[in-house]
């Protein structure tokens, strides 16, 4: 949800994007599936310091500990502005930035988090070697993705079996790199296009070990919601056996 490497649209969205966020909180899947899981990832120590690439609001940052030092990088202004508001800890920075450009912050931190934001950088990979630069060797890098697998954009949809009585994810296209647009507010017609960036499991792999990073560990993440009604039991079953998000979690070598 936090695409925000797309420049101006986003900077227009932010007031949407902080009411479906709840001004920094986040959405349900924010709150139940993904920051419980990128914050266990990350496994953060005392004296720790963390890099939050594309941190948007502070969403990531409201339910970190209170005295771990914290650093939060995002393109939209007016989403920084409101992460300042927000979060009055004096530990937590907040900085205008790129995260596919040089950064004007130090450059010893033991951890770093791209949250639900690397899809939507138009060049993962120099993002990728931008946190390497400013991570510790040793340092723990957890990226979450929309799963590149199942919930592509225009590519990918939900279909149903009525003789099997199953729902099944039908992808049409996954192996190719792949740029699409974005409606960010698909109540509002006139809502901001950004873009979304997809690329293969392969393909980020390879970013990594270009960027000097080891793959740790791979986790993928299903909702934990539940349907009523007749066909409960049917979405029910697809919904735990479909991922919703992908965690990476790498080491700088």
């Amino acid at each position: 949800m936090q695409k925000r490497f797309g420049g101006t649209p986003w900077q227009r969205a932010a007031p949407w994007y902080n009411r479906i966020t709840d001004r920094g909180q986040g959405h349900y899947f924010h709150q139940h599936v993904v920051i419980p899981g990128a914050i266990r990832l990350l496994n953060i120590k005392p004296n720790s310091k963390l890099l939050d690439l594309a941190c948007g609001n502070g969403v990531l940052a409201k339910s970190l500990s209170k005295d771990l030092v914290y650093t939060g990088v995002d393109l939209a202004e007016s989403l920084i502005k409101t992460a300042k508001i927000e979060d009055k800890n004096y530990l937590h920075k907040y900085l205008v930035g790129d995260a596919t450009k040089p950064l004007n912050i130090p450059q010893d931190f033991t951890h770093a988090a791209i949250i639900l934001a690397l899809q939507n950088i138009q060049n993962p990979g120099k993002a990728l070697e931008n946190v390497a630069k400013h991570l510790i060797k040793g340092g723990c890098l957890v990226i979450v993705l929309n799963h590149p697998a199942f919930r592509i954009p225009r590519q990918t949809s939900w279909g149903i079996d009525k003789d099997r009585k199953i729902q099944y994810r039908r992808v049409d296209k996954y192996l190719s790199p792949m740029q699409i647009p974005i409606n960010m507010n698909p109540s509002d017609r006139g809502s901001p296009i950004t873009m979304t960036y997809h690329n293969s499991l392969s393909a980020y792999s390879k970013m990594l070990k270009d960027a000097g990073f080891v793959i740790d560990l791979i986790e993928e993440w299903t909702s934990d919601k539940e349907s009523e009604g007749s066909a409960a039991r049917m979405e029910n079953r697809s919904r735990s056996e479909i991922p919703l998000f992908l965690a990476i979690k790498a080491v700088k070598k």
